[in-house]
């Protein structure tokens, strides 16, 4: 399968780079933009409950999609054994986790209407574990193509009946957060059905299948990597929730507007992180070299976020102008904001790598250990800045969180891997995002053209360099990824 890893990521980078932007920027921005203008704050609200229920989201999986990706790549004649199983375990936690969300509502004293979104919003999140798990599945049949269509399908049915609505009607009264709400329930019920179709092959549709010492087992092994989980979700979730609940819901709103764009282009480091969890599963287990292709991923993925990163920043103010219409004080809010919620982006792109290779090789006591200093560091400089900064204080404290947590992530990957330290690749990438820098600011400077196409000519430029440094590479790629299996 010398070629089989990079024509499934361009193909799940094409479907997920065409659709889901255009959700998130589109859809997704639209009804912030719309709701605001009907409702103000009333999106904000909503943005917080949505975070609150992705912190206790590690209820609905316990660590079970990691270590089950993980065990079928391995063990591909395991799958029809505890498909059902499995499957049922996950509803049982479902209730579990809405009794839990409900609990949280009644301690933060939330009204009628909020408590309400809560449980709706928590019952999309069921949907959603059970679309992940199934993904969990193809992914480790090495089922990319399958798995990267089903990655997109919620959103592409969410694409086409909302924005119905948006565009096709003029009426935007009917655009409220109940309306946003119940159009995911019926997209992640279709997807449902999308992904039970892909795995028929397989496997039958999966029955209730009550195994209680077989869930005792998966449960046994799956708890250091749920507890992983819980923990890296609380200073990934938490920024917008203590946003919200020390200041107000119109300042968890300025948070929102760049986290739509930080949100869509951070899918790209998700996707590398789904391809290569099997990918370094099977490395490990019979015992090949990972460094290659850890390294050859850190550079694609590093490079590309630092592009996008940096072309953003440049231009954040013209982009969130142009795309919510705000002006003024929040405007100059909101991008800064949103200039270092995409210098986080940068960090978590590259995280995703090396946790996922942390994760294959069961290093879990490090990360969870880590993921502990990266609550203490977050929550410590969310309390200070925030009262000060607001919004902005909470994205700067999430960019400093995530640097702390990639480079702890490359001294452990130093220790347990034996990478060592390559001088002239070094001098590769630093060169290509030196030679980069140079020429997005020059380009910003000298230009006498629309801040739009000195922004697209800033990101032509970063993959040019890329290709000149010849880190783009694609015969490099088909050399270097192997795995056992076709």
């Amino acid at each position: 399968m010398k070629q089989k890893f990079f024509s499934n990521l361009i193909l799940v980078l094409v479907l997920n780079v065409i659709i889901k932007p255009i959700y998130i920027l589109g859809i997704d921005a639209e009804v912030l933009k719309i709701t605001e203008l009907n409702n103000p704050g009333s999106y904000g609200t909503y943005f917080s409950l949505l975070n609150l229920t992705f912190i206790f989201n590690i209820l609905l999986d316990i660590g079970i999609n990691n270590f089950n990706t993980k065990n079928i790549a391995q063990n591909n004649q395991l799958f029809q054994k505890h498909f059902s199983k499995i499957f049922t375990l996950k509803l049982s936690l479902s209730f579990l986790y809405l009794f839990v969300l409900v609990i949280a509502g009644y301690l933060f004293d939330f009204s009628y209407k909020e408590m309400k979104w809560l449980i709706l919003i928590g019952f999309n999140q069921v949907l959603v574990a059970i679309i992940l798990y199934l993904r969990s599945n193809l992914s480790a049949l090495l089922l990319f193509k399958r798995d990267g269509i089903l990655s997109v399908v919620d959103r592409l049915i969410l694409i086409l009946f909302c924005g119905y609505f948006l565009w096709a009607k003029s009426n935007h009264e009917l655009i409220t957060i109940d309306f946003f709400i119940y159009s995911q329930t019926f997209a992640y019920m279709s997807t449902i059905i999308v992904g039970l179709v892909f795995l028929l092959k397989y496997s039958s549709i999966p029955k209730l299948h009550w195994d209680r010492l077989f869930f005792n087992l998966i449960i046994k092994k799956s708890f250091p990597y749920a507890l992983l989980v819980f923990l890296m979700s609380i200073y990934y979730y938490s920024d917008v929730i203590m946003v919200e609940q020390i200041t107000n819901n119109i300042e968890a709103v300025n948070y929102a507007h760049g986290y739509r764009f930080f949100l869509a282009f951070n899918m790209l480091g998700y996707l590398f992180a789904g391809l290569l969890l099997p990918i370094f599963s099977k490395l490990i287990k019979d015992k090949d070299n990972v460094v290659p292709v850890s390294w050859l991923s850190f550079k694609l993925i590093f490079l590309l976020s630092a592009i996008i990163g940096v072309s953003i920043w440049i231009y954040k103010s013209d982009i969130l102008s142009w795309r919510y219409g705000i002006v003024n004080y929040e405007l100059d809010h909101s991008s800064e904001t949103f200039g270092w919620l995409m210098v986080s982006f940068i960090a978590v792109s590259c995280n995703y790598i090396f946790g996922t290779l942390l994760t294959a090789n069961e290093n879990l006591k490090s990360l969870n250990i880590l993921a502990i200093f990266g609550i203490i560091i977050n929550i410590s400089l969310n309390l200070i800045l925030i009262p000060k900064s607001g919004s902005v204080g909470a994205a700067f404290a999430s960019a400093c969180t995530q640097f702390f947590v990639l480079i702890i992530q490359i001294f452990l990957c130093f220790r347990y891997f034996e990478f060592k330290f390559h001088l002239k690749s070094t001098l590769q990438i630093t060169s290509a995002i030196i030679t980069f820098l140079l020429g997005a600011i020059s380009l910003s400077i000298y230009s006498n053209l629309e801040w739009q196409y000195n922004f697209i000519f800033t990101l032509m430029l970063g993959f040019l360099i890329g290709l000149i440094h010849n880190i783009f590479n694609r015969k490099e790629l088909f050399h270097l990824l192997k795995t056992s299996k076709s």
